[in-house]
């Protein structure tokens, strides 16, 4: 699942799991038991799920090949709480998440403890190992990604209500910027390499770093706002069908799509972690799927960008912006261009392996290669993605009828500008 050159002492990988661990338990602040057990749609798990899942991975792939004498905290959890690790064992059918009132919230919280202490344990004697380093550095990646999860989840299972409560009490207050007009900028041509560099963690799908050809092209300057999306509706952009591929033309009647996720029908108000609130007219669009996003970049003239555009845009940019530990938790409208935070960017790019792509050795190698098949590609993290989790090589991927995650849209074009 992932490339990791043992740089880190003891004390350092102590200090990150357990700042990790906490982070977890830190999202999940304002929510009651009650709000964790829910699941709204097969894509969503519930909360006390996430973070029973989290857990497990640590036990199965850290503590019991590591930890001499390590005992499981309990049998069924090896069943309940794996995800698609075959190879490892069967698991609860996925879209039954939400039937498991049992074990409890307490339950699953007391095992986090039990796992933690073991951790700790293996830190103290074993951290020096590289292999072993490798894979806890790989479990708080993970962790980080059903971090990101957790919200997306939760924020799907608050918008169901009727009362529409916010997940978090305490977020910060989106700023209010005005953007630049969308404009486009002249993109680099030729051979280029791709994929992670050397040093640091990364993920399997990031490698092997290699060269790839870039044709002429223009990327836009900023992610696509709420203003420009409206527009696109108020043209009748899901009324023409020349617009639309045909899965996806096919997908907006079947579902009765006529907005993004959370936009309510006046077009005028959208759900947020923080509750229903009014639309920012400056701030990225989001919520939205590739089909939509690829139908709005033909309204507008333009394409998406491919992943490799992309790349080699935002590996000039610092990894900066809104994200996770701003505490706002929703696209904000800003003055820069947007690369990395906010949305998640859907690119042009099917998810597909690399030159000599290799998965991992073992049940790891299961956690990206079996999924480059009728996915996307997207890039550049979310206002939900941890700011030392991201990074210009980083690929996620989701099926194109994708909408509950922060996905965005920015727009690119082939040639030369005038």
């Amino acid at each position: 699942m992932a490339t990791h050159r043992a740089e880190m002492t003891a004390v350092t990988l102590s200090d990150r799991y357990r700042k990790t661990r906490e982070q977890s338990l830190a999202l999940i602040a304002d929510l009651q038991a009650e709000d964790t057990v829910v699941q709204t749609m097969p894509d969503v798990s519930p909360s006390k799920w996430h973070l029973a899942h989290v857990t497990w991975f640590f036990e199965r792939f850290v503590l019991e090949p590591n930890l001499k004498g390590y005992s499981r905290f309990d049998e069924q959890f090896h069943y309940l709480f794996n995800s698609y690790y075959y190879t490892a064992g069967q698991m609860h059918t996925r879209a039954k998440r939400g039937l498991l009132s049992r074990p409890t919230l307490i339950e699953v919280l007391d095992y986090r403890s039990y796992v933690d202490a073991a951790m700790q344990q293996l830190l103290q004697s074993n951290a020096s190992d590289e292999s072993v380093i490798n894979v806890i550095t790989l479990g708080l990646n993970h962790e980080q990604q059903h971090q990101e999860l957790l919200l997306t989840d939760i924020k799907h299972v608050f918008s169901c209500n009727p009362i529409q409560p916010a997940v978090c009490h305490s977020l910060a207050t989106p700023r209010q910027h005005d953007v630049l007009p969308y404009s486009f900028s002249q993109g680099e041509s030729g051979i280029h390499p791709f994929g992670a560099h050397e040093g640091g963690f990364c993920f399997d799908n990031e490698t092997p770093r290699h060269r790839a050809l870039l044709h002429d092209h223009q990327i836009g300057n900023r992610l696509v706002s709420n203003a420009e999306y409206r527009a696109f509706i108020k043209d009748g952009g899901y009324q023409d069908c020349e617009l639309w591929l045909s899965d996806g033309w096919a997908t907006i009647n079947e579902r009765g799509w006529q907005r993004p996720l959370y936009w309510d029908e006046n077009l005028e108000t959208e759900f947020t972690l923080g509750g229903q609130r009014e639309i920012d007219a400056n701030a990225p669009v989001c919520h939205v799927s590739y089909y939509e996003a690829d139908a709005f970049a033909r309204w507008a003239g333009a394409r998406l960008p491919t992943e490799f555009e992309w790349e080699f845009a935002a590996d000039k940019e610092s990894v900066a912006g809104n994200l996770l530990e701003s505490n706002i938790w929703q696209p904000m409208a800003s003055s820069g261009k947007q690369y990395f935070g906010d949305v998640w960017e859907w690119t042009s790019s099917s998810y597909a392996p690399y030159p000599g792509f290799t998965p991992l050795d073992g049940s790891l190698g299961e956690y990206n290669g079996k999924f480059m098949c009728n996915q996307m590609t997207v890039r550049g993290g979310s206002c939900v993605t941890a700011s030392d989790h991201i990074r210009a090589s980083y690929r996620s991927f989701f099926y194109p009828d994708a909408r509950w995650q922060f996905l965005g849209i920015r727009l690119a074009k082939d040639g030369h500008g005038s």
